[in-house]
């Protein structure tokens, strides 16, 4: 399997999982997104990208940090790859950053139809 094929089933597996609910624990809320996810080369280690909407990111990942073992242990059964890399999750700011820009754009293109007006 080559590495982007890697990244992509990794990702789609994890995102399943906590769609699915697999990961029991009250603090998981709000719509939760596996953004992104990156391996290394050697595949030792794998950096997860996620993203929350109506939820507290930083109870997020530490839940997603102290599951890592659980949710490393059901990739192995899922996925056939020589190592399974050890994850970690990480905070992506993408969407919201692209949210804070929509209102902006918004905000000048609004001030722009005032004064052309």
């Amino acid at each position: 399997m080559n590495l982007d094929r890697v990244n992509s089933e990794l990702k789609r597996q994890i995102a399943l999982m906590i769609d699915n609910s697999e990961i029991k624990d009250p603090r998981l809320q709000g719509m939760i997104s596996v953004t992104g996810l990156n391996t290394s080369k050697d595949l030792a280690y794998a950096t997860v990208y996620i993203s929350v909407l109506g939820g507290d990111i930083k109870d997020t990942l530490a839940v997603l940090k102290n599951a890592s073992g659980h949710i490393r242990n059901t990739l192995k059964s899922r996925v056939k790859i020589r190592n399974m890399p050890e994850l970690r999750f990480v905070r992506d700011d993408s969407i919201e950053y692209g949210l804070k820009m929509d209102k902006l754009i918004d905000g000048v293109i609004g001030k722009d139809n005032e004064n052309n007006n």
